[in-house]
């Protein structure tokens, strides 16, 4: 897999988690992940930025909200 598709996995994941905790709406993510890719002169989509600093930038979630979004995708619930 290479490093741009990598890339839109994880920005899919930080999007969907930022749904299901009611953050943000499928349209506001859709417009998020327009912005974030920009085609090169090599036609290769490219990210210009990480997706929480899109939605962040356009209002849409705080910086604590990003914070638990990626608590969410990245820090494992403990077993008990």
């Amino acid at each position: 897999m290479d490093d741009i598709n990598c890339e839109e996995q994880y920005a899919n994941r930080f999007g969907e988690v930022a749904i299901t905790l009611g953050f943000i709406d499928r349209e506001q993510l859709q417009e998020a992940l327009l912005e974030q890719f920009s085609f090169s002169d090599s036609a290769r989509r490219r990210p210009r930025k990480l997706i929480g600093e899109v939605l962040v930038e356009k209002g849409w979630l705080t910086l604590h909200q990003v914070d638990l979004v990626l608590k969410e995708i990245f820090i494992q619930p403990q077993q008990h």
